[in-house]
């Protein structure tokens, strides 16, 4: 791919540029394979620097816009270099294609509480509804179907930018305490769900199959140490690793106020510690923080 010529920069500055920009891809994956991220020139109404995406998984609509930058080519590179650096995938500078950039309707959600907007808007105030999309939903016709790849391709991009925050919860990680020891007033923020059989308490009515099922939440502290905290239905399902309706289903982004907890245990897993906390009371409000 040819280099274009950036606006505003000297012959030698430009070469120092893509120089460095050479460097920063040295070892990253093939763009045939992985993708490629895109640093798009400025063009006619459009001042600033954008950041897309080339990725082969969409049949068609494969160049994705993810965000703006800014109008400076320097701000512009240090951003997304410092964002995606523990990425596999390289950054290249290229101009604006209008055939190949505009979208075509794919990557607009058509139902639920996002109906109407873009799936790159959702990247960035509810990746976890992104990654129900990208998981869960069943397309049903074609296009559905690459709505659902693009959707992957956004997922994707969320676990690169979340790469960089991993690596310095990773250098920060510590216990939040010591077992056996009771703590009062955490602020929680859930980083993840994991759903679960009891098995112990499955069992049969009649012919059908009742599921007690685990809730069992990732969460950090507002300096990041990371817990783990297991909440038992009350209510029986009749679908495994399904919630029964009238229970609380836990969400990204959800903030739990906890009044008491004790520590159960500590452990350490892929360079990460974790405190994991029973017989937690909580307070009855929370919030939502990443909801729009």
């Amino acid at each position: 791919m040819r280099n274009p010529k950036l606006p505003g920069v000297t012959e030698d500055e430009q070469r120092i540029l893509y120089a460095k920009l050479n460097e920063y891809n040295r070892h990253r994956g093939s763009f045939k394979e992985v993708g490629i991220y895109l640093i798009v020139l400025p063009r006619k109404n459009q001042p600033n620097y954008t950041l897309w995406i080339y990725s082969p998984l969409p049949e068609k609509q494969t160049l994705l816009y993810i965000d703006e930058l800014s109008s400076s080519i320097h701000d512009s590179l240090r951003t997304a270099s410092t964002m995606l650096y523990y990425s596999h995938r390289g950054i290249v500078m290229t101009e604006y294609n209008e055939d190949k950039m505009q979208s075509n309707g794919d990557d607009l959600i058509f139902f639920g509480q996002y109906r109407g907007h873009y799936l790159h808007e959702i990247l960035r105030v509810d990746p976890g509804y992104l990654s129900w999309i990208a998981h869960k939903f069943t397309p049903r016709i074609a296009k559905q179907e690459r709505f659902v790849k693009i959707a992957q391709v956004y997922h994707s991009v969320y676990l690169d930018l979340m790469l960089r925050a991993n690596k310095k919860l990773e250098r920060q990680s510590v216990y939040l305490g010591s077992p056996g020891e009771k703590l009062t007033d955490l602020k929680l923020k859930v980083v993840t769900v994991k759903l679960e059989d009891d098995p112990y308490k499955t069992k049969l009515v009649g012919t059908t199959a009742w599921f007690y099922v685990k809730q069992i939440l990732t969460l950090t502290d507002l300096k990041g140490k990371r817990v783990v905290i297991q909440f038992a239905s009350k209510n029986p399902s009749t679908a495994s690793c399904t919630l029964s309706s009238l229970e609380h289903a836990y969400q990204l982004g959800e903030v739990l106020f906890v009044l008491s907890a004790r520590i159960l245990h500590t452990y350490e897993s892929r360079g990460f510690k974790y405190t994991r906390l029973g017989h937690v009371k909580l307070n009855q409000f929370s919030e939502f923080s990443n909801r729009p």
